[in-house]
């Protein structure tokens, strides 16, 4: 069966795209919003850009199946894993991933009046114990595409009264994500969600997570335009409270880049991604390769070939390379002759 990019048109590739795990691309609709926007500003008669926000907030809800009162917008992971390291309490112990991305972890450990305790992904549910109050990790690793068993990780953290903070930066558009069954999602905007850098999302339980909005600025309040001078007299009811102040012209394109993944559906894309995937590695073993065990990813690393992403990069085949392997990332623009091509220029071992 040919693989075909699922969304002809929209994406303009001048290479053999398979890096979306490192930067998504912006489908010809965004940048057209994007360049829309930025022209309408120029001339002192912008768009409406915070409706722009409001309106990628309820994509996004609708992509992760949460209340949009649940999602908070801003820019960084780090920045809201910082927000929920700072609200834990001194001697809280956090468990995490063996080489996890940094974003997610790093915060945690710069409360140096935490305990951070670092066990291997699949070992990350077991190591749950008594005391644990948050676990924190990625939903698909960044360095080799495993999937995280986001299931039992979030059994065990309810067994024992702990907190879940997934990070579906690698996961959130192309891997079918339910927010609602963790304490906290974080993901960034430029990869699987195909959007500008600049936008990333928070989403929260319905209590909103006892967090302390330490950053919130006048866009937290219930009232943000009455909000502008002195403290805020009322934070948002809902999880706006944690909102950065936008990126306008980046959510401006999120905006048109979410609607084209609700319109083709994460299940979807998951099923043309993983397929892609797959086809690669079956025509790995017949050169004498192995990649990293990641079944049901879009992501394959492959050990011993990261040295071979500069050249293949000259022959127009871009990718990552990771810790040594070549880590190729399968997305909706991506195409059966894709991955034929890459394993034409990979040599034999």
């Amino acid at each position: 069966m040919e693989l075909d990019s699922l969304a002809p048109g929209e994406f303009t590739p001048k290479t053999t795209y398979l890096n979306t795990a490192s930067t998504g691309l912006l489908p010809t609709r965004a940048v057209a919003a994007i360049g829309e926007a930025v022209a309408a500003a120029a001339t002192g008669q912008p768009t409406d850009l915070f409706g722009d926000v409001e309106a990628a907030r309820a994509s996004y809800a609708r992509l992760v199946d949460v209340p949009v009162r649940r999602v908070a917008v801003g820019a960084s992971v780090a920045v809201y894993a910082g927000l929920i390291a700072t609200s834990l309490p001194e001697g809280a112990e956090v468990l995490v991933a063996e080489a996890d991305f940094s974003s997610v972890v790093n915060p945690f450990h710069m409360r140096r009046d935490l305990l951070v305790r670092t066990v291997p992904l699949d070992g990350l549910a077991q190591a749950v114990r008594p005391g644990t109050a948050l676990v924190a990790v990625s939903a698909v690793q960044s360095a080799d595409g495993r999937v995280a068993d986001l299931a039992a990780i979030r059994d065990a953290a309810r067994a024992h009264g702990a907190r879940t903070l997934i990070d579906v930066s690698q996961a959130a558009g192309w891997y079918p994500i339910d927010a609602g069954a963790y304490d906290y999602t974080v993901t960034v905007g430029f990869k699987w969600l195909t959007g500008p850098r600049g936008v990333a999302f928070l989403t929260v339980p319905d209590d909103l997570g006892a967090l302390t909005p330490v950053f919130a600025g006048w866009v937290a309040g219930e009232h943000p335009w009455d909000s502008c001078y002195g403290p805020v007299q009322e934070l948002a009811h809902s999880a706006r409270r944690y909102d950065e102040s936008p990126a306008l012209f980046s959510y401006t394109g999120a905006r048109h880049s979410l609607a084209l993944l609700e319109e083709l559906g994460i299940e979807r894309v998951h099923a043309h991604n993983t397929a892609l995937a797959d086809r690669f590695r079956s025509r790995l073993a017949p050169l004498g390769y192995e990649p990293v065990a990641a079944p049901d990813s879009a992501i394959v690393s492959v050990p011993g070939l990261g040295h071979r992403q500069e050249e293949l990069s000259r022959s127009g085949i871009e990718l990552s390379n990771r810790a040594g392997n070549l880590r190729a990332a399968f997305h909706l623009y991506s195409c059966a002759q894709d991955v034929d091509r890459l394993i034409e220029l990979l040599p034999a071992r």
